[in-house]
C-alpha cells in the first residue's frame, strides 16, 4: 500500500475520478486537490445544456458529494498552483507557500481559445468554460434579445440550442468554415444539424470572418470582414480549447499539444501522472499520438494514472467515445473519424432526426456518429474496437440485425 502525500492538481472530471480512484487502488496517505474554482469538482457537460437553461443547480451537478470527500479523507485546497519543484519534489501555490509530495498528478483541464479580435473585452461578450461564464451569461439574458455566437462547434451548437429552448432570443451563429462541425464530422452530419437548427430558428451563418466585435458600453455588434454589422446584445465566443500545459512546461515535462503520456498515464517525470483534457497520449488503435477532449477518456486515463501512482500496472485501453445533447438529439460518437474515405448511413439525414453515419478508412470501419441510434452506438462501438469485419452491403439497409452483420463477409 502506498503512503505519503499525493497532490493532485485540478479540481477537474480527471482529477475528481483520480482521487476517488487513488483510494480504490489503496493510497493510505494524503490526498490533496488543488483547484482555483471554489466549487468541488462538477459535470461540465452540461454547462451549455440544462445549467444554462436553468433545469439544473451546480449543487445537482457535482461529481460527489462532500461527504464522499470526507468519508476518504480527500482534501481540497482552492488555490493556484504557480511553479512545480521537480527536483525538490513541492509545488508553490499564489500565496507563497511550498508544499511537498510524493507522488503528483496533472489535471490540468484546458481554457477557451481566445478570438484574436477587437473589442473581446466588452461588457456582454463572454466565453464558456466554467460555471461563473454560464452565471454571467445567464444574467446577460435578462436584458438581451439577440445573441450571436461565434463558432459551430459542439459547445456553439449545444448553446444555441439551449438558447432556443429557454425562449425570449434571436441567436445567430457564425462559422468561418464553410459548414457548421466542419473539422470533426461528415457533410452528411454537418447539414443534418444545419437543418434542424434552422428549423428551430437559429440564424446560421458559414464562411463568414469575424473581424471585430463592437460597442461603447456594452457591445452592440459583430463586425464582418465584409463590413456588415451584426447586431448583439449578447456574444458567446466557443471556438475551441487550448490545453494548460504551461506549468508542465515550464517544470521541463514532455509537451506537444498536451502534456506527453504513456500507456499508464506517466508523463516524463517517474514520479508525475496526467489525465484529462490537457494530456496527449498515443493511440494503439489509430496507431497515433492524439489529446482527447472527451469526459470518458479523461476518466478512465484517471483511474490508470491512480493505479501508476499506487505502483501498479495498467494501461489505456478504452475506444474513444463522446457525446453531445442539442434539443431532442442524442448524438453519441465511437471512435476517430480522422482520415476517413468512405461513409455509409443508416437512416435518412435529410428527413427525421434519427440515423447513423460509419466512417471507413481502407474497407474497416474507424468511426460512427449515431443520432438518437443507441444501439447503432453499441454496434459501431465492439466493431471498431475489436476490428471485427462486417458485411457492409447491407449496413445501410434498417431492416437488416445488427447483430448478422457482425458475422461478415
Amino acid at each position: 500500500m502506498e503512503s505519503g502525500r499525493a497532490i493532485i492538481i485540478g479540481a477537474s472530471h480527471a482529477g475528481a475520478q483520480l482521487c476517488a480512484s487513488l483510494r480504490q487502488e489503496g493510497w493510505e496517505g494524503e490526498i490533496l486537490v488543488i483547484g482555483d474554482e471554489s466549487s468541488l469538482p462538477y459535470h461540465r457537460p452540461p454547462l451549455s445544456k440544462t445549467y444554462l437553461s436553468g433545469k439544473s443547480s451546480l449543487d445537482e451537478l457535482l461529481i460527489r458529494p462532500l461527504s464522499f470527500y470526507e468519508k476518504h479523507t480527500i482534501t481540497f485546497r482552492h488555490a493556484r498552483v504557480t511553479t512545480i519543484n521537480r527536483q525538490a519534489r513541492t509545488v508553490t501555490v499564489n500565496d507563497g507557500e511550498e508544499i511537498g509530495y510524493d507522488k503528483l498528478a496533472l489535471c490540468l483541464g484546458a481554457r477557451p481559445r481566445l478570438l484574436s479580435v477587437e473589442g473581446t473585452e466588452l461588457p456582454g461578450v463572454h466565453y464558456l468554460r466554467d460555471a461563473d461564464d454560464i452565471e454571467a451569461i445567464r444574467a446577460g439574458l435578462g436584458n438581451a434579445r439577440r445573441v450571436v455566437i461565434i463558432g459551430a462547434g459542439y459547445i456553439g451548437l449545444e448553446t444555441a440550442a439551449s438558447l432556443r429552448t429557454l425562449g425570449g432570443v434571436e441567436v445567430t451563429v457564425l462559422e468561418t468554415a464553410e459548414r457548421v462541425l466542419q473539422r470533426v464530422t461528415a457533410e452528411e452530419l454537418s447539414a443534418f444539424y444545419a437543418r434542424v437548427h434552422r428549423e428551430e430558428g437559429v440564424e446560421l451563418r458559414t464562411g463568414v470572418t469575424v473581424a471585430a466585435i463592437e460597442g461603447d458600453e456594452h457591445v452592440r455588434g459583430v463586425r464582418l470582414a465584409d463590413g456588415e454589422l451584426v447586431e448583439a446584445d449578447l456574444v458567446i465566443v466557443g471556438i475551441g480549447v487550448v490545453p494548460n500545459t504551461e506549468l508542465a512546461e515550464a517544470a521541463g515535462l514532455s509537451v506537444d499539444d498536451g502534456i506527453l503520456i504513456d500507456s499508464s498515464s506517466l508523463t516524463s517525470d517517474p514520479n508525475i501522472v496526467a489525465a484529462g483534457d490537457c494530456a496527449s497520449y498515443f493511440i494503439t488503435r489509430y496507431a497515433r499520438q492524439h489529446r482527447l477532449e472527451s469526459v470518458p477518456s479523461a476518466g478512465e486515463q484517471a483511474k490508470v494514472a491512480a493505479a501508476t501512482m499506487c505502483g501498479k500496472t495498467k494501461a489505456i485501453s478504452a475506444l474513444p467515445w463522446f457525446w453531445s445533447d442539442q434539443y431532442d438529439l442524442k448524438l453519441q460518437i465511437a471512435g476517430l473519424n480522422d482520415g476517413y474515405d468512405s461513409v455509409e448511413l443508416r437512416g435518412d439525414p435529410d428527413n427525421g432526426r434519427s440515423f447513423a453515419c460509419f466512417y471507413f478508412k481502407d474497407g474497416e470501419m474507424i468511426a460512427a456518429d449515431c443520432v438518437n441510434r443507441p444501439k447503432e452506438f453499441m454496434f459501431a462501438r465492439r466493431v471498431i474496437k475489436d476490428r471485427l469485419p462486417i458485411d457492409r452491403s447491407r449496413l445501410a439497409d434498417t431492416e437488416s440485425s445488427l447483430s448478422e452483420l457482425m458475422k461478415g463477409s
